[in-house]
């Protein structure tokens, strides 16, 4: 079977130009949640920003992605995770998954100072290149900020961890 990588980090870290590198080099299938939400709903998001509405298409979204990758993993296709990932146990929910059906995982967790993935999301606004899905207002990354949860020592094990600056 297959191999799973699960790409995870703060906003603005380079989780999608890693994961995007990382499908090259592992002849794998990206799979990356911003092109999902950006493509289906970016167009109807609700203002001010309402997390709940948010959250609820991310699920849709994981589901269908989820579903489409077990597929390719069953027949024998890497695929390359980039959900964002930002709670542990949504980290820890996809690890089971991906057990449960006996394929490989591993965990990339990818970083940067928050400064430097601050002026990457304003960057990547304005030039709007090929990891620009939706734009990130300064409300929207200050609390998304909030939404992460770093991981722990134990999550880190076996973790391949990237510092992008």
């Amino acid at each position: 079977m297959a191999d799973i990588h699960l790409v995870f980090g703060e906003q603005g870290a380079g989780k999608t130009t890693y994961a995007r590198q990382l499908a090259d080099q592992a002849d794998a299938v990206h799979f990356s949640i911003d092109d999902w939400m950006g493509e289906l709903y970016a167009p109807d998001l609700p203002q001010p920003l309402n997390l709940g509405w948010v959250m609820e298409r991310v699920q849709r979204c994981e589901s269908r992605i989820w579903a489409t990758a077990s597929q390719a993993v069953q027949r024998g296709t890497s695929v390359v995770l980039d959900l964002g990932l930002i709670k542990a146990g949504d980290r820890a929910r996809f690890v089971s998954r991906a057990s449960e059906m006996g394929s490989a995982v591993q965990r990339h967790f990818v970083t940067a100072p928050l400064e430097v993935r601050r002026q990457r999301v304003v960057a990547r606004n304005v030039d709007k290149g090929v990891t620009y899905a939706f734009e990130v207002t300064p409300g929207m990354f200050d609390f998304m900020e909030r939404q992460f949860e770093a991981p722990a020592n134990d999550e880190l094990v076996d973790c391949v961890v990237f510092d992008s600056r």
